[in-house]
């Protein structure tokens, strides 16, 4: 893997507009930080955009290290599917009773409070 530093986003959006865009993690609205994963032939890159740190661009030596690296910033930025999240357990909710519907009177009569 190699790293650059890029100092703006303007370089980083040229890139990312150049590149066939496989992923995009994170959102700089809600978050710090926002990773877009994509290739540009046989290159596979991650377009790191930060609003805290410096913004970078990575090149991986293969496809399997540009997405052992995509499953990784996935796992950081909290957006891996609940399937590989080895935390959640179908049977944590297998207990749980449905809501009871209220059975709640319409009256025509407004009441005086």
């Amino acid at each position: 893997m190699e790293e650059i530093e890029i100092m703006s986003w303007l370089t980083l959006d040229a890139i990312s507009q150049a590149a066939e865009t496989s992923e995009t993690v994170g959102d700089l609205q809600v978050g710090h930080c926002k990773s877009v994963f994509c290739q540009i032939e046989e290159d596979y890159l991650e377009l790191c955009y930060s609003d805290t740190t410096a913004n970078y661009l990575r090149r991986f030596e293969d496809k399997d290290e540009f997405e052992a690296a995509l499953a990784q910033r996935k796992e950081e930025e909290g957006e891996a599917s609940y399937e590989e999240n080895p935390g959640y357990k179908d049977e944590d909710f297998a207990g749980e009773e449905e809501d009871e519907e209220l059975d709640l009177e319409i009256s025509d009569e407004p009441e005086n409070f």
